[in-house]
């Protein structure tokens, strides 16, 4: 402030001057920023009884409070653990700080207390009383729990990515004669990974349904997906586990299908169908398959290699399932049965 700010600030006598009703507006607009900002202020005497209340939380009102006690007003322990701090404030005159919860219908209510002496007008003398700030923390705590459980999950979820990428590396590597071949192989089956990854994470972990997954695993290798894919029966909802899996099994066979079946031809089609069936316990299991025509060089995929072995073993294994791929003739058929769990039917 400048020395001429300063002077005009001032009297002759060279105090501050009053103006009438100067305090009670400040305290009001003061009690007004409280409303604004969702702070609850309370004051207590040397008895701890509350002499006055502003911007009380539901569902305290003042009727309720004033004239009371924190131990007529708030359950047991708690209530025991709030006295015990504002006693040693009143025997000490310094401040302290907790947090506290309350039950509540809709779950914990979370709440800071600020608990400072009041010393009187000067701030110098003996304590008077007791002031108490608060502020309800529920929704800050609650959007703490939500990304605890959250970072639990993706934790999860990502050491369950880990080991099919650690498990695709040894079965790739496994059935390759080269390095170029296992890179060449080992790279396409990420890509797939990944792409059924992003359905998954664009349903914010839901999963993804499969007439998408199917369409995205064929639109990689083949533009014209829409097209060269009939859909029988339902569109199933397949959860994370089974959307990864079930894509790494669509990209074994549409690599297949654009080497040596279908979708190498012009006009070539895959047929995919997808039923309700009643399953081993007497729930309803998905029946999943894809039927097409091949030309006489994919019957080698018969072989115990990578793609059968993941299509036989390895897909219906992660679910508990069932499998079976064959190649009778020209006609290549891949029959998954998905155990209850694994899918929603919407």
């Amino acid at each position: 402030m400048s020395t001429a700010e300063r002077q005009a600030s001032v009297g002759k006598d060279g105090q501050r001057p009053t103006l009438p009703g100067d305090g009670a507006r400040i305290g009001q607009s003061l009690l007004q920023v409280l409303k604004n900002t969702g702070v609850c202020v309370l004051y207590q005497d040397r008895h701890l009884r509350y002499l006055w209340v502003h911007n009380l939380p539901e569902p305290w009102t003042p009727d309720t409070v004033i004239g009371h006690s924190d131990d007529e007003i708030i359950p047991g322990h708690q209530a025991e653990r709030i006295i015990s701090a504002k006693s040693r404030v009143l025997e000490t005159g310094n401040s302290e700080t907790l947090e506290f919860s309350l039950p509540h219908e809709a779950g914990m209510r979370w709440f800071d207390l600020w608990i400072d002496a009041d010393k009187g007008a000067t701030g110098e003398g003996d304590v008077v009383g007791v002031m108490t700030t608060v502020i309800e923390t529920t929704d800050q705590k609650r959007r703490e729990q939500t990304l605890k459980t959250l970072l639990r999950e993706l934790s999860h979820r990502s050491k369950n990515l880990l080991a099919i990428i650690q498990s695709i590396a040894t079965q790739t590597g496994r059935y390759s004669g080269t390095i170029d071949s296992f890179l060449s192989r080992f790279r396409g089956r990420l890509q797939s990974l990944a792409s059924s990854q992003d359905l998954i994470t664009s349903s914010n972990w839901r999963g993804a349904d499969l007439r998408e997954l199917v369409t995205s695993q064929v639109g990689r290798y083949s533009p014209g997906a829409s097209r060269s894919i009939v859909f029988e029966g339902i569109n199933p909802y397949l959860n994370p586990n089974a959307a990864l899996h079930i894509g790494l099994a669509l990209h074994e066979l549409v690599v297949n299908s654009v080497s040596y079946g279908a979708l190498a031809r012009n006009g070539g089609f895959v047929t995919v169908s997808a039923k309700p069936v009643n399953g081993d316990n007497g729930d309803v299991a998905l029946s999943f398959s894809w039927t097409e025509t091949v030309g006489p060089e994919a019957r080698d995929m018969g072989e115990k290699k990578f793609g059968s072995v993941a299509l036989e073993r390895v897909v219906p294994a992660s679910m508990n399932g069932t499998a079976n791929f064959a190649i009778e003739g020209d006609t290549l058929e891949y029959r998954l049965e998905i155990p209850a769990g694994s899918f929603e039917i919407e």
